[in-house]
């Protein structure tokens, strides 16, 4: 799956219309294998981002949990110690001259 899409369930607060869009964007340029339509294509993508989005919204609405919500802040910062630790001691694959 993209990298670029982060799950958007169970947050609070809950997620934002921008951001399912967002993620309806980064979806439909997967699948696509556009990362930018041509004017030609241009409405049909937007189309297919808008209709994706609203399918989300309504998923989203409706899948039910009992785990306590999770915190932005929280998740944002776990995120950065994993990506931390991950790059921590990578080092380029090559040295310029």
């Amino acid at each position: 799956m993209c990298r670029n899409i982060r799950p958007l369930f169970n947050f609070e607060p809950p997620a934002t219309s921008d951001e399912i869009r967002r993620a309806s964007y980064q979806f439909v340029k997967k699948v696509s294998g556009f990362n930018t339509p041509s004017k030609l294509n241009e409405s049909v993508f937007n189309d297919t981002v808008s209709r994706i989005s609203g399918v989300i919204q309504i998923m989203l609405n409706n899948l039910e949990t009992k785990a306590n919500p999770k915190n932005r802040q929280e998740e944002a910062e776990r995120a950065a110690a994993r990506s931390a630790k991950r790059f921590a001691n990578s080092q380029p694959s090559f040295t310029r001259p």
